[in-house]
């Protein structure tokens, strides 16, 4: 029996859900810095968003509705586990690359230890702004929180990591980010 037929009887809805399952994933492991936990977390969020579908209002939110469910299992993981190792002590996982693209991971093990360095509120923003392409409004429904801390949180995100990445490459010129879009 197919699980997914158990919780939502749109196939169109279905196939929507899962079809983003890679990027519920990538925003999942840049927050946890953790393969199985961002699965885990990937999961929780699909399963309620299917048992939950009837709750979809308006399908063309379906990605801001899905990040909201994704952001709540999250904060539930932190509920459940209060007592854990502190975000600036944690080592990230070196993955072995080919020759050719060692520049690049170099790049991008640095990126990813510089945001793994911001607090909680400022990853979430970057990740879900910078990388997921979010509006500053839909990160703002997806996290609960005006849309004024958003910014305030991308813009001290942003000073933090130009700051963090300069040292690495002090020859970079400024390419500060600029306000994209609030709606």
């Amino acid at each position: 029996m197919n699980i997914l037929g158990v919780f939502c009887k749109s196939a169109e809805l279905k196939r929507r859900i899962t079809e983003r399952r890679s990027r519920l994933y990538r925003v999942a492991f840049s927050w946890t810095h953790d393969a199985a936990l961002a699965d885990d977390l990937t999961q929780d969020a699909i399963i309620k968003a299917l048992r939950n579908s009837a709750q979809l209002r308006d399908a063309r939110a379906l990605d801001k509705w899905l990040f909201g469910i994704l952001t709540n299992c999250w904060r539930d993981h932190f509920r459940r586990q209060r007592p854990t190792e502190d975000l600036d002590n944690m080592v990230l996982v070196d993955n072995v690359t080919p020759e050719d693209n060692h520049a690049q991971q170099h790049i991008v093990k640095h990126v990813r230890a510089a945001i793994s360095q911001l607090p909680e509120g400022q990853r979430q923003a970057v990740t879900l702004v910078d990388l997921e392409g979010f509006s500053y409004a839909e990160v703002a429904d997806i996290l609960g929180i005006p849309i004024g801390t958003v910014m305030s949180r991308l813009c001290r995100a942003r000073k933090r990591l130009a700051l963090d990445l300069l040292e690495i490459n002090p020859q970079a010129e400024d390419t500060s980010p600029r306000l994209r879009r609030v709606k």
